[in-house]
């Protein structure tokens, strides 16, 4: 029997109907199944529980389902960019499991390799594990998370021939191949599908075994759910404050560290890699060895991260997918990790993914971050906008890691996290006293100034 379908629309014939778990790779925008979204849109399924990293942005991508209000579920690590998922999400219209993304892209592994479930670090003591069991292993304790299977599942590569093999192009690989084997039926599209014998079987990345059906898709558009590159107006804006952190922060690289940058100010800490350092970033889409932020004109779609900026791959790099990524991370296989905070406190828990009833922005790789990079560095204003301390005794919004913090970046200072507990200023950023520091500091800590 032929896996090739003419269209999206008849490559779905007889597969679809209401109340039916669909998983969809893809993140962000890039890797995703364009074609078949706009066919699932328009077959006018209801009810449905959709899996993936993330749902698209407003009014594109898995964001088209949300509109039309098709969508009863949603299993993510990420909000990003959409608006009205977000809005649906925080007026209880939508109901939203929030799941780390290593944990995410493991439960679909584990889904698609018959394994009912496995036990992690990440999550542990968060609200996103609360009433999960947990084991302890060697003295530290573990979240058990089942894995996801799915009816149907919707995957976009770049080649494909008739048999089903699949080769994605850079991180557009993302979760494509942990989803295409987690459903009953996985529906494949691809940019170009070739005759069978044209792919060199040592470049397959998913095996014909696990696709159903294939169609070679149209009119993908690519769209870059954000970007700053250099050269636009958002990259020339300069602001004294926040290069100042990045600046300090960039000092805690050292020669041959891989390294990962979160969102927001953590990302300009590539700008200030002291010359002739060796070292390599590594992002959760997939690449390891990130360079200089392009041009406008070199700008490639399927290099985008997810609410990073624009990125290129440097000689030497490498592309996999989000499991083999988040193997990097908790595995322990990742050096430094420097994020973004809303708090921390005096025993290094950090919170950084939802402000309940306002935002909901979702955990992303954070949780997984902490809990399995050998050091954390949080960079993030001393206060909030009405000056209440962001640096604290205990978190007052749900918290990504536990204990897990070693640094502390602010606007004003620098803080060290003692190991069982406590802080230690260091440093002073000019223009800020001590006695600066402990009106708005809302945790005790000692003083070490270096000379």
């Amino acid at each position: 029997m032929s896996k090739v379908f003419p269209d999206a629309k008849s490559a779905l014939d007889g597969l679809l109907h209401d109340n039916m778990t669909i998983a969809a790779g893809g993140f962000g925008l890039c890797g995703i199944p364009e074609n078949l979204i706009a066919a699932l849109h328009q077959s006018g399924a209801k009810g449905l529980t959709i899996v993936g990293n993330n749902a698209g942005v407003d009014g594109f991508g898995m964001g088209v389902l949300l509109t039309t209000r098709q969508v009863r579920k949603v299993m993510a690590s990420y909000v990003g960019e959409n608006k009205e998922f977000e809005r649906q999400v925080l007026s209880g219209e939508l109901d939203l499991e929030l799941i780390p993304q290593g944990t995410l892209a493991e439960r679909l592994r584990a889904g698609g390799a018959g394994i009912p479930g496995f036990y992690t670090r990440t999550g542990f003591g968060t609200k996103l594990t609360e009433g999960k069991e947990t084991k302890v292993f060697d003295g530290v304790e573990y979240v058990l998370e089942p894995g996801i299977k799915a009816e149907v599942s919707l995957v976009k590569a770049w080649r494909g021939d008739k048999s089903g093999n699949l080769v994605f192009r850079k991180t557009s690989r993302n979760f494509n191949p942990m989803i295409a084997t987690c459903a009953k039926v996985c529906v494949a599209e691809v940019e170009e599908l070739v005759e069978v014998g044209e792919l060199d079987p040592d470049q397959i990345h998913t095996p014909g075994i696990f696709v159903d059906r294939i169609i070679q898709g149209a009119h993908y558009e690519k769209r870059i759910e954000f970007r700053t590159v250099q050269g636009s107006t958002a990259a020339k804006k300069e602001n004294p404050i926040r290069d100042l952190m990045a600046k300090r922060a960039a000092q805690e690289l050292r020669d041959g560290y891989y390294v990962n940058l979160g969102i927001g100010i953590p990302t300009l800490v590539a700008n200030y890699i002291p010359a002739g350092m060796n070292v390599t970033l590594q992002s959760e889409n997939g690449l390891l060895g990130i360079g200089p932020f392009p041009t406008e004109e070199t700008v490639d779609a399927d290099l985008i991260n997810a609410g990073k900026q624009t990125i290129t791959a440097m000689p030497g790099s490498s592309f996999f997918s989000s499991a083999d990524s988040f193997t990097m991370i908790r595995g322990g296989h990742i050096d430094l990790a420097i994020l973004g905070a809303f708090e921390v406190t005096d025993s290094g828990d950090i919170a950084n993914w939802m402000i309940p009833g306002k935002m909901v922005k979702g955990p992303g790789g954070a949780m997984d971050l902490v809990a399995g990079v050998k050091r954390v560095v949080a960079v993030m204003e001393h206060t909030s906008k009405d000056g209440t301390p962001k640096i604290l005794r205990q978190c007052t919004l749900p918290i990504t890691g536990q204990k897990v913090v070693n640094l502390i970046i602010t606007d004003l200072c620098v803080f060290e996290v003692k190991e069982g507990g406590g802080l230690v200023l260091t440093e002073l950023h000019p223009g800020a006293t001590v006695e600066d520091i402990r009106g708005k500091t809302g945790a005790p800590f000692d003083v070490a100034l270096s000379a």
